[in-house]
């Protein structure tokens, strides 16, 4: 942030800039997302999304008035994601919208009671729009709102949500942890904040939280692709990775690989509220790989409403990351309903788009325990209810999901998978997925499976024999139905080695012993030299040294350093620094 910038914001002033005051590479890709928008393909009416680009642009203004009247005349639908959208017009309008479609906009808020929603992305969206309606029209009875409170009641409801959101995020870190297609609602909510906050307060912590979730994903994206262990990703974009919010991200603020073609509408409200452009030091934490690193964060689990005494369960990450590939886990387990994602390997292409650059390992666990666990609906229509959005969670061959019966440990980039499914439990085997994008697969008489995406060489040793099961669209799945299983992966880089035998070679002279009885443990020393011993159900151990999840942090590594319960964060860059304290809301920079 330049020094202008933070004067502005210090002041409460906007945050966002006309283009042209931001470097030129920003502001070209921004025009082209906003222009996207505003000027679709084809001949279709106009959504939220088109009207707000347009807005923006000051363009069409009678067509504008005049599409938002149909869109709200025909019944809004979609709760908060009906709220977002048409805040944004809201703030956008300045006297653009005729009249008619302003009160049409004001009278929604009084006849369509939005559901708050079930998720930490839900809630979010639900507070940051009420908020700002809230603001907008201050003095108002309950009458005129669905909430029947005043504007005054849904102001300070929503204000003290989202402050105790901020406390906990970074305290303990986010729930909704980590997800490639979620994040942007995590933007966009803060950018909306930055932006249209009148509060010099609120305005300056959703400033602060935009480095925050910027920087979060800026240390484990690899070329714009956010590489796992995710809370929430979908069935296609698990495999095809760069299909994923996070890319559209990953280009317009940086320039990082290729956007979603078009953009998905996430960025683009993200764009029509702040547009705000992350300092130098997030550029370069984003697109430094120049040397490898090992990254460690600290979230949260979903709000457990059953079978647990605590809200939370601690999730811990670790991932590491060369400019070649990244290795990502958490520490396994059902730390998320539905749509988890606890470990993978990414490898960097020159063109994601298309490519299926990932492999890993899930048991694919179906249970009411599970949904009931994190859901508060009737147990008699808990797994049919949500097969009817989710519909891979009840199939014996997906992709996505946790298991509690997963345990995982990572060193680097060599990983552990562990297994012990109880007799009875849903779906008794593991499923691997063994991407149509990798080369030269081998399966080796020692049980070593050999390949290579990209530049990384890949092996991957199972616990227990298996076979091949061929994937729609190609690619196979490996299929293993033994209840006490594993795998072992090594990674490594094609520059390491003079050649594929040798790397073969030298997987196959490492030491590796491993039983399956009472429970699987596995005792490997890894290409790094590290002897990694794992046991089901006990703490790891490094060189005899056990993990020290007590002394975990909530971020660390070389780029971003935060203590559990601090609400600090800082950023790390060469000798570059920038403090951010949500206690004191204050932002310190050296450069």
């Amino acid at each position: 942030m330049t020094r202008r910038m933070w004067m502005w914001l210090c002041a409460g002033m906007p945050l966002s800039r006309p283009l042209g005051a931001g470097t030129p590479e920003f502001d070209r890709r921004v025009r082209s997302v906003i222009d996207a928008y505003a000027h679709p393909k084809g001949s279709g009416p106009l959504g939220y999304a088109n009207i707000a680009a347009k807005l923006w642009l000051h363009e069409d203004l009678a067509l504008c008035s005049r599409s938002l009247e149909e869109l709200l005349a025909a019944g809004p639908t979609g709760d908060m994601f009906w709220m977002f959208p048409i805040t944004a017009i809201a703030y956008l309008d300045k006297g653009q919208l005729s009249a008619s479609a302003r009160q049409a906009l004001r009278s929604s808020f009084r006849t369509y009671m939005p559901y708050r929603g079930d998720t930490e992305n839900h809630w979010l969206l639900y507070y940051t729009s009420l908020y700002l309606m809230a603001q907008m029209w201050p003095g108002q009875d309950g009458g005129q709102w669905y909430t029947g409170k005043s504007s005054e009641e849904n102001l300070r409801e929503a204000a003290g949500w989202i402050e105790s959101w901020v406390r906990l995020t970074t305290r303990r870190g986010q729930g909704e942890y980590d997800s490639p297609h979620y994040m942007g609602l995590y933007f966009l909510s803060m950018s909306y904040l930055a932006e249209w906050a009148k509060d010099p307060a609120m305005k300056k912590r959703a400033a602060m939280m935009l480095d925050y979730l910027i920087a979060d994903y800026a240390a484990e994206n690899l070329d714009g692709i956010y590489v796992g262990a995710h809370s929430r990703v979908y069935d296609r974009p698990v495999l095809e990775k760069w299909l994923n919010v996070s890319s559209d991200f990953g280009w317009v603020l940086f320039g990082l690989g290729r956007p979603m073609d078009p953009p998905d509408s996430y960025i683009i409200f993200y764009l029509l509220a702040s547009a705000y452009e992350p300092p130098e030091i997030l550029k370069r934490i984003a697109t430094d790989r120049s040397q490898p690193y090992t990254h460690y964060e600290r979230k949260r689990t979903r709000n457990r409403w059953r079978f647990f005494d605590d809200l939370h369960g601690p999730v811990y990450k670790t991932t590491y990351v060369r400019h070649e590939y990244a290795v990502s886990s958490d520490q396994g387990g059902a730390l998320q309903p539905i749509q988890e994602h606890s470990w993978d390997v990414t490898w960097n292409v020159p063109d994601p788009r298309g490519v299926e650059n990932t492999l890993f390992t899930l048991h694919p666990y179906s249970s009411l325990v599970e949904l009931e666990t994190y859901f508060t609906f009737p147990a008699d229509i808990g797994i049919s209810g949500v097969v009817s959005s989710k519909k891979s969670y009840d199939s014996p061959d997906k992709f996505v999901g946790g298991s509690p019966f997963e345990k995982i440990f990572q060193d680097r980039d060599s990983v552990i998978v562990l297994y012990d499914i109880p007799p009875g439990t849903r779906f008794p085997h593991i499923n691997g997925f063994f991407s149509k994008d990798l080369v030269d697969l081998r399966e080796d008489p020692s049980g070593w499976i050999f390949a290579t995406g990209g530049d990384a060489y890949i092996a991957c040793r199972p616990l227990q024999p298996y076979s091949w099961m061929p994937i729609e669209g190609g690619g196979k799945r490996l299929f293993s139905p033994y209840l006490k299983n594993g795998i072992v992966v090594q990674v490594a880089s094609r520059s390491e080695f003079t050649g594929r035998d040798v790397f073969q070679r030298a997987i196959l002279a490492l030491d590796l012993e491993f039983h399956l009885e009472p429970v699987p443990s596995v005792r490997f020393r890894s290409l790094n030299g590290r002897t990694m011993t794992f046991t089901y159900g006990e703490i790891p151990q490094v060189e005899g040294t056990p993990l020290a999840y007590d002394r975990w942090p909530l971020f660390g590594g070389p780029f971003v350093e935060a203590a559990v319960d601090s609400e600090q964060l800082i950023l790390k860059w060469g000798k570059m620094r920038r403090t951010l304290d949500f206690r004191k809301l204050t932002m310190t920079d050296t450069p």
